[in-house]
C-alpha cells in the first residue's frame, strides 16, 4: 500500500488541505450559523453607520472614535471567556458537563467585575479618550463636534456593557456544547430590533423623537437586552440540550483547582485581548493625525471590511470548536489534521472575498452622505485591506488553532506582543518619521498581516500547540 510520502505533489497536497464531503458537512454546520449571525451584525452596523453617517460626518466620526472605546471592552470580554472557553470546549468533547458548568459560572462572575471596571473608566475618562483621536489637521469646530457627538453616543452605550457580556457568557458556552444556531437566533432578532429603532430614533420616524447619535446608541443597548433575553429564555428552557444550565446559579459553585487551571490560561488571553484591541485603537488613532478626514475614512473601510471579513473569521470559531473537541477526546493527531484543512478552507473564502470587496470599493462609498476627499480615502482603504485579507485569514487561524491547545503564553505573543513590539512602532515610524501620505501609509501598513501569518504558519507546523488539558479530571475538578 502507497504511503504519503510517495505519492505525488497533487495527492499530497489534497490528502492534507482538502478534506472530504463528511468533514465540510461538520464544518459548515458550524460555521453557517456563525456566518449568518456575525453576518447580520455587522450589516445592522453598518446600517447604522450609514444612517448616522447621514446626518454629518461630524455624527458619524464621533460615534466611531466612541465605538472604538467599546471595541476594547467587547474585546476584553472575549478575551476573558477565551480561558474558560479552551476548558469548556474540551470538556465538551470529553462530555463532563458538571465541569463544564462550573467554567460558565466562572464567565459570568468575571464577565460581572470587568463590566463594572469598563462602566467606571468610560464615565470618568471619556473626554481625554475620545481627544485622543482629534488631533489631525482640521477645522476646531469639527473636532469640538466630533467630541460632542461621542459623548452622547458613548453615554447610552454604557448601559449595554452588562447585558452585552453576559449574553456572550452564554453564546460561548452554547457553542462549545456544539449548538451554534441558537445564538444565531438570538442575534437576528436583536439585529432586528436594531435596524427598526435606529430607524425610528435617529431620526424620528413613526412617532418616536429624533434623538440623532443618541438614538443609535438607544437602539443598540436596546438589541442587546433583547439578545440576552432571547438566549437565555431559549435556552433555560431546554435542560435536556443543555443540562449544563440546570442548577447553574444554585448553588454558585466553582472548584477552586478548575478556577485556578483557569485564572493561569485565561488570564494571558484577557491580557492579550485587552493589549491587541487598544493596540488596534491605537493604530487607528496613529492613522488619525494624518488628519480629521482620516478618521472617518478609516470609520468607513472598517465598517465594510469587518462585514467582509465576518467569513474567514467565523471558521476560526470553527477551529477553536473542532480543534478543542478533538483535543478534549485524545486525538491529537485528528485535530493537527483538521486544523490544515480549516486553515486552506479559510484562505480560499477571503480571497474570494477579498476580490468582491475590492471590485465593489467604489460603489460601497457612495451610500455615505460625506466629502469626496472622505469617500476617496475610504475607498483607498477597502482596497488595501481586501488585498491582505487572505493573509488576515491565516492568522487569524493559526491564532485559533494555539489557543485551542491551552498554549496561552504563545498565543499573547503571537497577538498582543506582536502588535505592540512590531506593529506599533512600526506604524509610528511611517506616520511620523516619513513624508508618505495617508494613501500610501495606509497599505504598507497591513504589511503586518504578511509577517504575522508566516509566523503563525511556522506555529502550527510545530504542533506544539495540541495538548488535552482534560484528560486529568482529578486535577480540574473538586
Amino acid at each position: 500500500m502507497q504511503t504519503l510520502p510517495t505519492l505525488g505533489l497533487w495527492p499530497r497536497f489534497r490528502a492534507k488541505f482538502i478534506g472530504d464531503r463528511k468533514f465540510y458537512k461538520m464544518a459548515l454546520a458550524l460555521v453557517i450559523p456563525v456566518i449568518v449571525q456575525n453576518t447580520v451584525t455587522n450589516l445592522v452596523n453598518l446600517l447604522d453607520n450609514v444612517m448616522v453617517g447621514n446626518l454629518g460626518t461630524a455624527h458619524m466620526s464621533g460615534a466611531a472614535i466612541a465605538n472604538h472605546l467599546v471595541f476594547v471592552f467587547n474585546l476584553s470580554v472575549f478575551g476573558i471567556l477565551s480561558g474558560a472557553g479552551i476548558y469548556g470546549a474540551q470538556f465538551a468533547g470529553a462530555k463532563d458537563w458538571v465541569s463544564f458548568r462550573e467554567t460558565l459560572r466562572l464567565r459570568l462572575l468575571v464577565s460581572l467585575i470587568l463590566t463594572g471596571v469598563a462602566a467606571i473608566i468610560l464615565t470618568k475618562w471619556a473626554p481625554p479618550l475620545l481627544s485622543l483621536y482629534l488631533g489631525g489637521e482640521g477645522n476646531p469646530a469639527d473636532s469640538a463636534a466630533m467630541l460632542f457627538y461621542g459623548r452622547q453616543y458613548l453615554k447610552i452605550m454604557i448601559w449595554g456593557l452588562f447585558p452585552f457580556a453576559l449574553a456572550q457568557c452564554y453564546s460561548s458556552a452554547l457553542r462549545e456544547s456544539g449548538e451554534t444556531v441558537l445564538p444565531m437566533r438570538a442575534s437576528v432578532i436583536a439585529v432586528g430590533v436594531n435596524l427598526f429603532f435606529n430607524f425610528a430614533l435617529i431620526f424620528g420616524k413613526m412617532g418616536f423623537p429624533a434623538l440623532g447619535v443618541r438614538g443609535a446608541a438607544l437602539a443598540t443597548v436596546l438589541s442587546r437586552l433583547v439578545e440576552l433575553a432571547a438566549v437565555m429564555g431559549a435556552a433555560h428552557k431546554n435542560y435536556a440540550r443543555f443540562p449544563f444550565l440546570k442548577g447553574l446559579y444554585i448553588p454558585f459553585r466553582i472548584g477552586k483547582d478548575l478556577a485556578k487551571n483557569i485564572a493561569i490560561k485565561g488570564a494571558p488571553l484577557f491580557v492579550n485581548e485587552f493589549l491587541w484591541s487598544s493596540g488596534m485603537v491605537t493604530i487607528t488613532q496613529l492613522l488619525s493625525t494624518k488628519g480629521l478626514a482620516v478618521v472617518g475614512a478609516l470609520n468607513i473601510a472598517a465598517t465594510f471590511t469587518n462585514l467582509f471579513s465576518v467569513f474567514f473569521f467565523s471558521i476560526g470559531t470553527a477551529v477553536a470548536i473542532v480543534t478543542g473537541q478533538a483535543l478534549g477526546a485524545g486525538d491529537l493527531q485528528l485535530a493537527k489534521e483538521q486544523v490544515w484543512k480549516l486553515l486552506f478552507f479559510s484562505v480560499g473564502i477571503s480571497s474570494a472575498v477579498g476580490l468582491v470587496l475590492a471590485g465593489s470599493s467604489g460603489l460601497i462609498t457612495l451610500v455615505y452622505k460625506t466629502e469626496a476627499e472622505v469617500r476617496h480615502l475610504a475607498a483607498a482603504f477597502l482596497k488595501a485591506s481586501a488585498v491582505f485579507m487572505p493573509f488576515q485569514a491565516i492568522a487569524n487561524s493559526c491564532y485559533f488553532t494555539i489557543r485551542s491547545g491551552g498554549r496561552t503564553l504563545l498565543t499573547m505573543i503571537f497577538d498582543s506582543i506582536y502588535i505592540w513590539l512590531i506593529c506599533i512602532p512600526y506604524i509610528y515610524v511611517l506616520v511620523a518619521c516619513t513624508a508618505l501620505g495617508i494613501e500610501s501609509i495606509y497599505p504598507l501598513s497591513q504589511l503586518i498581516h504578511v509577517l504575522k501569518a508566516l509566523l503563525g504558519l511556522v506555529a502550527v507546523n510545530t504542533g506544539i500547540w495540541a495538548r488535552n488539558l482534560v484528560s486529568d479530571k482529578l486535577e480540574l475538578r473538586l
